[in-house]
């Protein structure tokens, strides 16, 4: 439910660049994270879940200023570092995520010395989960007071110590700092439009992917699948996660600036083919043989996604100028947030 409201508010939210920097979204995000996340470990029924997780959903429009904001951090050279350091985290979420959801959901029958039976967690078994996640919301909402604006501009060439000390304090005189404040269409940006197209495509394969996958696993192998148990799920998807962030912090940037990122996404797309044409193989294995080869195909398949969408943030971010880029990321996580509604449920049907 969250994604169907979320398209909406990134829509509302896209035009809203005159009004809030992307560093004030992200604290307000952080906000409403922090509420909607404690109320939904806090529902008793499931219309109540349903509805706070809509709320979440249509307030927490996180990414696109987060992408907005690691591209005006970084000069250009250095964007493929700052993006790939934000996929990095998604990798770092994919790690904690399953294991705070495994650990703490229902406390009262995993710690029952920790928390006794008819107790508030025993009555709220997913509350505490919830808590954690709303905990570090709540790090990072005051975590933005400390954060440097970015409504400056960044030189392409190579600085004095003082010119860039300058940039990060955004202490610029306007002499050197002009912008042409076009009021460019957006939509008649080609380049702008053709990577958003590419991003959505690829978000919807991409969710579709991840849906299949675990029902895959999971399945009888009368059925094709690798009769997994959940544990296993887990164990397989850490691993891709850990591989996913050392992947984006120590090789991702520096075969960005071999390949460039329109080239390096391209080579990971065509990898991505007999990848993943090779999984139905996969199923005829057993034991060992079966869990080390998984593991592998899911790490290699995960880092080449996490190249292409890298490599798509970067290619959105240089289409427009820097005062459109708020913008630019609010239309692309809005129709990227359509796409992957329709997702699950296309690749669970099929």
């Amino acid at each position: 439910m969250g994604f169907y409201a979320r398209w909406y508010v990134q829509l509302v939210i896209c035009f809203m660049r005159k009004v809030s920097s992307s560093l004030f979204r992200m604290a307000m995000d952080s906000k409403m994270c922090i509420i909607f996340n404690t109320l939904f470990g806090l529902s008793t029924s499931f219309s109540m879940a349903v509805t706070t997780r809509f709320f979440l959903g249509c307030l927490n429009g996180l990414l696109g200023p987060m992408k907005a904001y690691s591209t005006e951090i970084f000069r250009e050279e250095k964007q493929g570092l700052g993006l790939s350091t934000l996929s990095a985290a998604w990798g770092i979420g994919l790690v904690i995520g399953p294991a705070l959801g495994g650990y703490l959901a229902q406390p009262a029958v995993k710690y029952p010395h920790l928390f006794p039976k008819d107790s508030f967690w025993d009555k709220f078994p997913y509350f505490l989960p919830s808590l954690s996640v709303s905990a570090f919301a709540f790090v990072v909402a005051i975590a933005c007071i400390w954060l440097p604006e970015t409504l400056h501009n960044h030189p392409l060439s190579n600085e004095s110590i003082d010119d860039a000390e300058a940039l990060e304090t955004g202490n610029i005189s306007n002499d050197d700092d002009k912008i042409i404040q076009k009021d460019e269409n957006l939509f008649l940006n080609w380049p702008l439009m053709s990577s958003i197209i590419v991003y959505n495509i690829f978000s919807l394969y991409n969710v579709a992917y991840q849906e299949v996958f675990s029902l895959w696993v999971v399945s009888p192998g009368r059925f094709g699948g690798l009769n997994f148990t959940t544990d296993n799920v887990g164990d397989v998807l850490t691993i891709s996660g850990i591989g996913l962030i050392v992947s984006q912090l120590f090789l991702y940037p520096s075969l960005e600036r071999a390949f460039g990122p329109i080239k390096f996404a391209r080579i990971s797309a065509v990898l991505s083919i007999p990848l993943l044409q090779s999984y139905p193989f996969i199923a005829m294995l057993s034991g060992i043989t079966l869990y080390l080869v998984i593991n592998i195909a899911s790490l290699l398949k995960n880092v080449l996604s996490m190249t292409i969408i890298t490599g798509l943030f970067i290619m959105q971010n240089r289409a427009v100028e820097q005062h459109q880029r708020g913008a630019a990321n609010g239309i692309a996580m809005t129709i990227m947030s359509i796409f992957k509604a329709i997702g699950p449920a296309g690749g669970g049907a099929v």
